[in-house]
């Protein structure tokens, strides 16, 4: 029986769409921020985690990819990948690189620093994107663009590298949103002392 397609299965889309545009123009990375504020509005909001199972544009795509065309290999996580140390702990390091792009975006606003204009692949490597550069535009904006879509790739890369060796949606086990909504529900299900 063939499974019923509903709008959001075409959500993978937006990903694609998101690193082209960054692609083209780095400012288009601030539209990242929308897979950060809609996952805790789902959580605050209705206490559940009803983007990332449904509404998450990344998972939509790593399914597609994973699923319907078959590039996973269906491996099974780890047992530590799955633990809460491994979880906590990456959703910790991943929220210190966000705020480290705050507090670089400070820097450059505050002309402390220059603007990079690069594009830093698993924290390590960068990539000139100096191309994508908009004139005009001021620096702590284009410095945050950089850093979001740095941190947004990197996280891409890390969750195609996960689809394709274990199942098709393993990231969302340790994704440091998912994380977060997770415990946000957590704590609004609990009943107050």
């Amino acid at each position: 029986m063939k499974q019923q397609r509903h709008w959001y299965h075409y959500l993978w889309i937006w990903s694609i769409i998101y690193f082209s545009l960054g692609f083209v123009n780095i400012l288009f990375a601030w539209l990242g921020l929308i897979s950060f504020c809609l996952p805790l509005i789902f959580a605050i909001g209705g206490g559940n985690k009803l983007f990332c199972n449904r509404y998450c544009d990344r998972g939509q795509f790593l399914r597609v990819m994973g699923s319907q065309v078959g590039l996973s290999m269906r491996r099974e996580m780890p047992d530590w990948m799955k633990g809460k140390a491994f979880r906590y702990g990456f959703m910790a390091f991943f929220f210190a690189m966000f705020f480290n792009i705050i507090y670089t975006s400070y820097l450059v606003g505050s002309e402390i620093q220059n603007l990079q204009d690069v594009v830093t692949l698993l924290w390590t490597f960068q990539l000139p994107w100096n191309w994508t550069y908009t004139a005009g535009v001021s620096p702590w904006v284009a410095q945050f663009a950089f850093g979001l879509y740095s941190l947004m790739l990197t996280s891409e890369v890390i969750a195609i590298v996960a689809m394709l060796i274990y199942k098709p949606r393993s990231w969302c086990v340790f994704c440091p949103m998912g994380t977060l909504t997770q415990t946000i529900c957590r704590a609004k299900a609990s009943p107050e002392s």
